[in-house]
């Protein structure tokens, strides 16, 4: 059966129209290059948790979409803490000094902006229909087929 026109520009899984998304895998792959750099002791400890706190802002922007309304908020703000510790992360490799100035900036700027666009994606889903804010306590499964997304993936 062939996919409507609408649909073909769509992906099985939705998460993955988002830019969001792929934003935090680009951060992703930056961070597990950077941390490939590293001693083979500092990889084996901080390298480590600086590479699962990196995947904990994709993966919790893909367990989240699968989700309700306000369960997919829950795992964005999980996402967000894992920004937090990614910064925190890498405050501590530049202080012990196996990042650059400018590797510093490039990941405080990758943060910066999955923070803003992780805000603006929590404050679209928070918005009803009028564009005031709503509480939503519903358990419309944002990723089935026939559900309308609640928010534009171009914007996000």
């Amino acid at each position: 059966m062939d996919a409507a026109p609408s649909d073909r520009n769509l992906t099985f899984f939705r998460f993955e129209d988002l830019r969001i998304y792929h934003k935090a895998l680009d951060y992703m792959a930056w961070v597990h290059k950077t941390t490939l750099m590293f001693p083979d002791s500092v990889q084996d400890n901080i390298g480590i948790r600086f590479n699962e706190a990196a995947r904990a802002i994709a993966l919790n922007i893909a367990e989240g979409s699968a989700r309700n309304k306000s369960q997919f908020i829950y795992y964005l703000k999980m996402a967000k803490s894992s920004v937090r510790e990614s910064l925190v992360l890498t405050s501590s490799v530049k202080k012990f000094g196996y990042l650059t100035d400018k590797q510093e900036d490039e990941s405080r700027n990758f943060l910066m902006e999955l923070t803003k666009m992780i805000g603006a994606l929590i404050s679209s889903l928070q918005r009803g229909p009028t564009g005031s804010r709503e509480a939503d306590d519903s358990d419309e499964d944002l990723d089935l087929p026939h559900h309308p997304h609640p928010f534009d993936s171009e914007n996000y």
